[in-house]
């Protein structure tokens, strides 16, 4: 009581700091040294950062739409490790050796362990950056959680779209000398897709969306017209290059026109339904596309079905450069 009396008394007596941000009860329970970290209330409501809690999310209970869980808020749901165990387990197809429910401290924290031990045999060799451990996701730390789960939908090409360059301003509170010292620092949670997947190589589309899109429209022009001259020999015809390549199926018949061979109806979905049959045509049509010479494209199938115009125009640019002469 006589603390409380005396913190109050400091508090009346102390300069009018106005402080930014609200600091909890529980955050002024620190050791010396101790620090904690928050996030900026105003990076909360940053419609980028909601988006991207939004995005993986859904994610998580699409990939987990049979086990019957549902995530509503992730620090509340996965910091125990069950979730992230059967997020794992599906998503690289193995099984793990952990209790299935752990209800004390000490058992969730040993099979988070066991989860995150996974995930970083996974993530190590591909040169990602751990970012997180034990103590901060059990302890909902929001950041951490955050850069697992964006690792682990780009390590397995997730088919969504996170929003690219998001940050977000963090609240470092530490003790010292008895005394709460808060600090302010900008912490980024995804850059672009491109160098998240390891391809840090900037090629022209990226400095023609960058600094240049007035010339946008010439190139897509462009394109259009080569692509129609071969698709028009099947009375088809492109006027969105956004959309109407998304499904794969006119990058098929495209090749096979440029190709001069009939691509049987079997290898690929002429009407596709699902997300992963869409995937499968344009993952097709590349392996057309190496068969017939060109390197791999850069693009992932899933950006192009998931309508992501820089990677569609990559694609058919590097079929333009090839092919526009052809009759």
């Amino acid at each position: 009581v006589s603390d409380l009396q005396e913190e109050g008394k400091n508090a009346i007596n102390a300069p009018m700091n106005p402080s930014t941000v609200d600091i909890h009860p529980e955050d002024t329970l620190l050791e010396e040294n101790e620090e904690r970290t928050m996030i900026d209330p105003n990076s909360k409501e940053d419609p980028k950062f909601k988006e991207l809690i939004k995005v993986l999310i859904d994610w998580i209970n699409d990939v987990l739409v049979e086990e019957r869980i549902i995530v509503k808020q992730l620090e509340e749901d996965l910091y125990d490790g069950q979730v992230l165990q059967k997020l794992l387990e599906k998503l690289a197809d193995r099984k793990l050796n952990v209790a299935e429910v752990t209800q004390s401290e000490i058992g969730q924290k040993q099979k988070l362990q066991t989860v995150l031990e996974a995930v970083h045999d996974l993530l190590r060799p591909h040169g990602w950056t751990i970012k997180w451990n034990v103590d901060s996701i059990h302890g909902k730390n929001l950041i951490s959680i955050l850069h697992l789960l964006v690792a682990l939908a780009m390590h397995f090409r997730a088919p969504i779209r996170l929003p690219e360059h998001v940050s977000v301003q963090v609240v470092v509170v530490r003790k010292r000398e008895g005394l709460l010292q808060t600090t302010h620092v900008s912490e980024e949670l995804t850059t672009t897709t491109e160098m998240m997947m390891g391809r840090f190589e900037r090629d022209a589309f990226d400095t023609l969306f960058d600094h240049a899109p007035d010339k946008l429209s010439v190139v897509k022009k462009s394109l259009i017209t080569f692509v129609n001259k071969h698709l028009n020999k099947l009375n088809l015809e492109v006027t969105e290059l956004e959309t109407q390549f998304a499904d794969g199926v006119y990058l098929v018949l495209l090749m096979g026109l440029l190709e001069d061979y009939f691509v049987p109806l079997h290898n690929f979905y002429l009407t596709p339904e699902s997300f992963d049959q869409k995937v499968h045509n344009v993952s097709f049509a590349f392996e057309l596309m190496q068969d017939g010479g060109l390197k791999k494209p850069k693009a992932r199938p899933e950006d192009v079905v998931n309508l992501d115009l820089k990677s569609t125009l990559r694609v058919l640019y590097n079929l333009f450069t090839k092919y526009k002469n052809v009759e």
